[in-house]
């Protein structure tokens, strides 16, 4: 099977909703990396912009849906479900520590490195998602996958190697430090947030939850990630302050407002991507978000592209080739009926 086969891509569609989804992600890395300061830090409040980031995908998903379904059917159908909309709380919770941790990251990491990094969540992934959906991965795939783990321990390898340099003239047990260090550590909780709630997300798109409206699903998850944004800004003590007009201020800046509007796209086009793909291939489109992601940081930012990023891209790609002859394939629950079921008597 190629590259662009049925079984990796079923329809134009969901080639459509792979790359937009891997723009996105590049866009983001780079907006973020840009809004930082000289000293590697925010002048905006950035539990704040997530907040602002969930409000704007609930009411986008909510015109969508209401653009072909009536509002008493919204609330009927939210209350319906509501058993849904609490399901929702786990990748909600989740996606709400990715997201906030996505600004803390880029701070120490520049995009490249950074989504390198995050590539760790590959295996990690397709250990959860055997489990949730009971579908074994082949050795083929399993293959495929740790070649693009190999790819992040380059990277990282490189990364920590120009960071003992700096740091030669310290203690063994300070040079123990970088590779076991707090920035290192909030990178794995990023990838175990990341891993679980995707898959636990399409779980809940092609399974649990496969009756209700995508867009409806959509206005759950951001109805429960507000609230939990809305929890963390009153455990760090800052709900009333992020509504002071200085920091309202510092988040209407265009800049800013850029960061707000991608990310809420790329929450509409995971929940899509989820819908259409699958876990697994979203771990790919991640990767492969790399080689345009280096490109343009050393066009941007000028940050140089070494002999470490060179062969982790080239292995990653490597992979990415690999895992196309074999993609995994997880329809939804109607869609997997429709595919199975025989023809009846009736129908021939």
């Amino acid at each position: 099977m190629g590259l662009f086969s049925g079984d990796l891509f079923p329809t134009k569609m969901s080639f459509i909703i792979f790359i937009s989804y891997m723009g996105l992600f590049i866009n983001q890395g780079i907006l973020v990396t840009a809004s930082k300061n000289k000293n590697n830090t925010y002048n905006y409040n950035t539990v704040t912009v997530v907040l602002l980031t969930e409000l704007l995908k609930l009411v986008v998903s909510s015109i969508v849906y209401l653009k072909d379904n009536p509002v008493s059917s919204y609330f009927s159908e939210i209350y319906k479900h509501r058993n849904v909309l609490m399901y929702y709380f786990v990748p909600a919770a989740l996606y709400c520590l990715y997201n906030n941790l996505q600004f803390v990251n880029l701070a120490t990491y520049d995009p490249t490195t950074y989504y390198l990094l995050l590539q760790f969540r590959v295996v990690v992934t397709g250990v959860v998602f055997q489990v949730i959906f009971s579908k074994k991965l082949s050795r083929y795939q399993w293959v495929s996958l740790t070649f693009l783990t190999l790819g992040c321990i380059v990277k990282e390898y490189g990364h920590d190697s120009k960071s003992s340099l700096a740091t030669s003239a310290a203690s063994t047990s300070s040079s123990l430090s970088v590779y076991f260090n707090r920035h290192l550590l909030l990178i794995l909780v990023q990838v175990f947030s990341s891993c679980f709630a995707g898959v636990y997300n399409e779980y809940l798109l092609k399974d649990k939850g496969v009756d209700v409206h995508i867009m409806l699903q959509n206005v759950f998850m951001y109805l429960d990630s507000i609230l939990c944004n809305a929890l963390v800004l009153g455990f760090k003590g800052e709900f009333i302050s992020a509504l002071e007009p200085g920091n309202i201020a510092a988040i209407m800046q265009p800049g800013v407002l850029i960061i707000v509007v991608n990310n809420a796209a790329i929450g509409i086009v995971t929940s899509l991507f989820l819908r259409n793909l699958n876990s697994i291939l979203k771990t790919f489109a991640s990767a492969l978000e790399l080689m345009f992601t280096a490109v343009l940081c050393w066009i941007i930012f000028g940050i140089a592209i070494d002999i470490y990023t060179v062969l982790a891209i080239f292995i990653v790609s490597v992979a990415t080739v690999m895992y196309a002859q074999s993609p995994v394939v997880n329809l939804a629950k109607t869609d997997v009926e429709i595919k199975v079921d025989p023809p009846t008597k009736e129908s021939v």
